[in-house]
Protein backbone atom coordinates (compact mmCIF):
# COMPACT_ATOMS: atom_id res chain seq x y z
CA UNK A 1 0.00 0.00 0.00
CA UNK A 2 1.38 3.25 -1.22
CA UNK A 3 0.90 6.51 0.84
CA UNK A 4 -0.63 9.45 -0.90
CA UNK A 5 1.73 12.22 -1.75
CA UNK A 6 -1.11 14.65 0.63
CA UNK A 7 -0.70 11.96 3.31
CA UNK A 8 -1.95 13.93 7.11
CA UNK A 9 0.25 13.87 9.58
CA UNK A 10 -2.14 12.60 11.97
CA UNK A 11 -3.84 9.57 11.50
CA UNK A 12 -7.22 8.59 13.55
CA UNK A 13 -7.15 5.56 14.76
CA UNK A 14 -10.47 4.56 14.60
CA UNK A 15 -9.91 4.65 10.55
CA UNK A 16 -6.80 2.13 10.88
CA UNK A 17 -7.12 -1.27 9.49
CA UNK A 18 -6.32 -3.57 12.63
CA UNK A 19 -6.18 -6.57 9.43
CA UNK A 20 -3.29 -4.69 7.05
CA UNK A 21 -0.63 -2.44 8.37
CA UNK A 22 -0.97 1.08 6.91
CA UNK A 23 2.01 2.54 4.97
CA UNK A 24 3.17 6.31 5.72
CA UNK A 25 5.85 8.44 3.92
CA UNK A 26 6.14 12.30 5.09
CA UNK A 27 8.58 14.62 3.26
CA UNK A 28 7.86 18.14 4.23
CA UNK A 29 8.46 20.86 2.04
CA UNK A 30 11.02 23.26 2.40
CA UNK A 31 9.20 25.90 4.43
CA UNK A 32 7.98 23.24 6.64
CA UNK A 33 11.51 22.04 6.87
CA UNK A 34 12.78 25.52 7.41
CA UNK A 35 10.28 26.23 10.07
CA UNK A 36 11.00 22.66 11.99
CA UNK A 37 14.56 23.91 11.66
CA UNK A 38 13.60 27.37 13.65
CA UNK A 39 11.75 25.17 16.76
CA UNK A 40 14.89 22.68 17.18
CA UNK A 41 17.30 26.18 17.12
CA UNK A 42 19.55 24.87 14.07
CA UNK A 43 20.68 26.65 11.20
CA UNK A 44 19.45 24.65 8.62
CA UNK A 45 17.28 21.19 7.55
CA UNK A 46 17.56 20.35 3.72
CA UNK A 47 16.36 17.04 3.91
CA UNK A 48 13.64 15.12 6.00
CA UNK A 49 11.80 12.04 5.07
CA UNK A 50 9.73 9.64 7.14
CA UNK A 51 8.58 6.61 6.01
CA UNK A 52 6.95 3.18 7.69
CA UNK A 53 4.19 1.79 8.40
CA UNK A 54 1.32 1.52 11.89
CA UNK A 55 -0.10 -2.26 12.18
CA UNK A 56 -2.29 -3.22 15.26
CA UNK A 57 -0.97 -5.22 17.86
CA UNK A 58 -2.46 -7.42 19.92
CA UNK A 59 -5.77 -6.45 21.30
CA UNK A 60 -5.99 -2.53 21.13
CA UNK A 61 -2.61 -1.61 20.77
CA UNK A 62 -0.59 -0.30 17.57
CA UNK A 63 2.99 -0.56 16.87
CA UNK A 64 4.42 2.17 14.77
CA UNK A 65 8.03 1.39 13.25
CA UNK A 66 9.99 3.29 10.77
CA UNK A 67 13.10 5.27 9.13
CA UNK A 68 13.83 8.97 9.78
CA UNK A 69 16.33 10.57 6.90
CA UNK A 70 17.36 13.72 7.66
CA UNK A 71 20.32 16.09 6.55
CA UNK A 72 20.49 19.16 9.30
CA UNK A 73 23.40 21.81 9.60
CA UNK A 74 24.32 23.18 13.13
CA UNK A 75 27.31 25.25 14.14
CA UNK A 76 30.13 23.36 14.62
CA UNK A 77 30.81 23.79 19.13
CA UNK A 78 34.83 24.74 18.20
CA UNK A 79 34.92 26.81 15.72
CA UNK A 80 30.78 28.01 15.17
CA UNK A 81 31.49 26.50 11.21
CA UNK A 82 28.45 24.96 9.63
CA UNK A 83 28.46 21.45 10.19
CA UNK A 84 26.33 18.93 8.12
CA UNK A 85 25.06 15.92 9.20
CA UNK A 86 23.50 13.00 7.47
CA UNK A 87 20.86 11.22 10.08
CA UNK A 88 19.29 7.66 9.50
CA UNK A 89 17.64 6.26 12.44
CA UNK A 90 15.23 3.77 12.84
CA UNK A 91 11.84 4.43 14.96
CA UNK A 92 9.90 2.23 16.89
CA UNK A 93 6.95 3.31 19.29
CA UNK A 94 4.23 1.13 20.58
CA UNK A 95 0.81 2.63 21.40
CA UNK A 96 -1.69 1.34 24.01
CA UNK A 97 -5.06 2.50 25.80
CA UNK A 98 -3.59 0.81 29.26
CA UNK A 99 -0.67 3.81 29.64
CA UNK A 100 -1.57 6.93 30.98
CA UNK A 101 -0.35 9.94 30.09
CA UNK A 102 2.86 10.81 32.42
CA UNK A 103 2.12 13.67 35.20
CA UNK A 104 4.76 16.23 37.22
CA UNK A 105 7.23 17.95 36.92
CA UNK A 106 9.52 14.75 37.18
CA UNK A 107 8.86 11.67 35.79
CA UNK A 108 10.44 8.18 34.92
CA UNK A 109 9.15 6.26 31.92
CA UNK A 110 9.54 2.38 32.31
CA UNK A 111 9.51 2.09 28.49
CA UNK A 112 10.56 4.70 25.93
CA UNK A 113 8.90 3.32 23.26
CA UNK A 114 5.72 2.68 24.73
CA UNK A 115 2.98 5.83 24.18
CA UNK A 116 -0.55 6.37 25.49
CA UNK A 117 -3.06 5.39 22.36
CA UNK A 118 -5.31 8.43 22.26
CA UNK A 119 -7.85 9.37 18.94
CA UNK A 120 -4.89 9.90 16.20
CA UNK A 121 -1.18 8.89 15.93
CA UNK A 122 0.53 12.39 15.40
CA UNK A 123 2.90 11.18 12.60
CA UNK A 124 4.38 14.78 12.09
CA UNK A 125 5.22 14.79 16.23
CA UNK A 126 6.64 11.81 15.76
CA UNK A 127 9.00 12.64 13.39
CA UNK A 128 9.96 16.20 14.64
CA UNK A 129 11.01 14.39 18.40
CA UNK A 130 12.97 11.53 16.45
CA UNK A 131 14.74 14.06 14.69
CA UNK A 132 15.40 16.55 17.63
CA UNK A 133 16.90 12.80 19.91
CA UNK A 134 19.27 12.23 16.74
CA UNK A 135 20.64 15.47 16.53
CA UNK A 136 24.19 15.40 17.48
CA UNK A 137 24.90 17.02 20.75
CA UNK A 138 28.34 18.27 19.97
CA UNK A 139 28.55 18.56 16.49
CA UNK A 140 32.04 18.98 15.02
CA UNK A 141 33.86 20.21 12.24
CA UNK A 142 36.95 18.17 10.41
CA UNK A 143 39.79 19.27 12.01
CA UNK A 144 38.27 21.37 14.84
CA UNK A 145 40.00 20.57 18.11
CA UNK A 146 40.06 22.84 21.31
CA UNK A 147 43.29 23.67 22.47
CA UNK A 148 45.15 21.87 25.35
CA UNK A 149 44.72 24.33 28.37
CA UNK A 150 48.34 25.84 29.43
CA UNK A 151 50.08 24.15 31.38
CA UNK A 152 50.68 25.42 34.75
CA UNK A 153 54.25 24.58 36.79
CA UNK A 154 53.75 26.41 40.05
CA UNK A 155 53.02 23.98 42.66
CA UNK A 156 49.49 24.21 44.14
CA UNK A 157 50.54 25.93 47.29
CA UNK A 158 46.72 26.02 48.97
CA UNK A 159 46.41 24.33 52.04
CA UNK A 160 42.29 24.62 52.83
CA UNK A 161 42.81 21.95 55.52
CA UNK A 162 45.89 23.32 56.95
CA UNK A 163 44.49 24.92 60.54
CA UNK A 164 42.05 22.37 61.18
CA UNK A 165 43.87 19.93 63.29
CA UNK A 166 44.08 23.23 65.40
CA UNK A 167 40.72 23.85 65.60
CA UNK A 168 39.68 20.42 66.15
CA UNK A 169 42.42 19.67 69.08
CA UNK A 170 41.56 22.47 70.65
CA UNK A 171 37.44 21.31 71.39
CA UNK A 172 36.44 20.45 74.52
CA UNK A 173 35.63 17.05 75.20
CA UNK A 174 33.27 16.99 77.48
CA UNK A 175 30.58 18.94 74.91
CA UNK A 176 31.41 17.02 71.62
Amino acid sequence: MTAPANQPERLRVAHLNPRAPTSFSLTPDADRCAAIAADLGIPALSRLTFAGEIRAEGGEAWALTGRLRARVTQPCVVTLKPVKTDLDEQVERHYSPHVTAPEGDEIEMPDDTLEPLGQFIDLGAVMIEELALALPDYPRADGAELAAPPADDAPDTRRPFAGLDKLLGSRDPDKG
